[in-house]
């Protein structure tokens, strides 16, 4: 087991630095501390290293990037309708940053922050804790929190990210990694990169992307990855209904032995499992690497975003978003890398 870092710029005048976890097999996780991105998770396959999610190699590719490419989001992930919520009797006002909604914790929200660090060895876990402490006149979310986001790497080819936050005040924490994936041997498209999900729902969202509160059975359409859909196959039936792309949010079972989802290639070469304590994961299509492809839908890159259902506090059967105040909460996703 192995960590190394190195300084790779600068953003807002101050230092970022990269971290490198490597395990026994050669696998590695790399994480920026800023944005606490996930910058790379890897396997030799062959004498050859296999990238198993979509990354930039500089730090200017991710500074801004519109994509959240691979970056953690909180306090909340997702959108919350109409920029605003009540909690303990007072109406919180946020910023619109995708209005009249507010998305992904905001400008100042977690993907905008240079993360401090602390590394950690033991003999088969390498790992870099990164914290940071936000306040209501940053971000307008209630009371000051303190949030800790933990990448681990074992000898499994697991990677756990565990976020802790504890507030002196009740506030808002569903926070997640915009992680991209594509394990295809070249990563240029979707074309041979399947899905599975453990869900029998997905949300109903309107056309500001906001749940209307409906839960709707995916069995028989292009929703539809209880049993392994490719992604082109699934997009091929939505174009049938005029959709182009993946951006909705699934219902999944919580557990820490059956993934919530999972990831692979039809050439049977490798999968990526995930595992959530949460109940949804949020599919999203995108070309975050490739400007000129931005509004291309032969797309490169499947988000999956492992959280609570979005805009829970709109909707009392969506889950508790809820963090209490002087009470410490985590939450856990873990990828599972699998070489077939």
């Amino acid at each position: 087991m192995q960590i190394t870092q190195e300084v790779i710029g600068e953003e807002q005048g101050q230092s970022v630095t990269k971290y490198v976890l490597i395990n026994d097999h050669g696998t590695h996780a790399a994480v920026l501390t800023w944005g606490a991105t996930f910058q790379e998770f890897s396997a030799v396959e062959d004498g050859q290293r296999q990238q198993l999610i979509v990354h930039q190699d500089t730090l200017a590719d991710y500074t801004p990037s519109p994509y959240c490419l691979c970056q953690a989001v909180g306090r909340v992930a997702g959108r919350i309708a109409g920029a605003q919520f009540d909690l303990d009797g007072r109406t919180v006002q946020l910023d619109p940053n995708d209005a009249p909604n507010a998305i992904h914790g905001g400008p100042h929200g977690f993907n905008f922050v240079n993360w401090e660090a602390t590394t950690h060895q033991t003999a088969d876990t390498v790992s870099v804790a990164l914290t940071h402490t936000t306040d209501e006149a940053t971000d307008q979310y209630p009371g000051t929190m303190a949030t800790t986001i933990t990448y681990a790497l074992d000898n499994d080819d697991q990677v756990t990210i565990t976020f802790t936050a504890r507030s002196d005040a009740d506030t808002l924490f569903n926070p997640t990694v915009h992680t991209y994936f594509n394990v295809t041997d070249d990563q240029h498209d979707l074309q041979t990169q399947w899905l599975k999900l453990n869900g029998q729902k997905r949300l109903v969202l309107d056309q500001a992307k906001i749940p209307t509160g409906e839960k709707v059975a995916v069995a028989g359409t292009g929703y539809d990855f209880r049993t392994p859909q490719t992604i082109t196959d699934g997009l091929a039936k939505l174009a049938q209904d005029g959709v182009v792309e993946y951006d909705d949010a699934f219902e999944v079972v919580p557990s820490e032995t059956v993934p919530v989802a999972t990831v692979g290639d039809t050439a049977g070469h490798r999968e990526v499992r995930v595992y959530s304590d949460r109940n949804a994961v949020v599919a999203f299509t995108a070309n975050p690497t490739d400007a000129k492809r931005a509004d291309v839908r032969d797309y490169n890159a499947l988000a999956l975003e492992a959280q609570t259902l979005p805009d829970a506090i709109h909707h009392a059967d969506f889950g508790d978003v809820v963090l209490p105040a002087n009470q410490a909460v985590t939450h856990t996703i873990r990828y599972q890398y699998v070489r077939k």
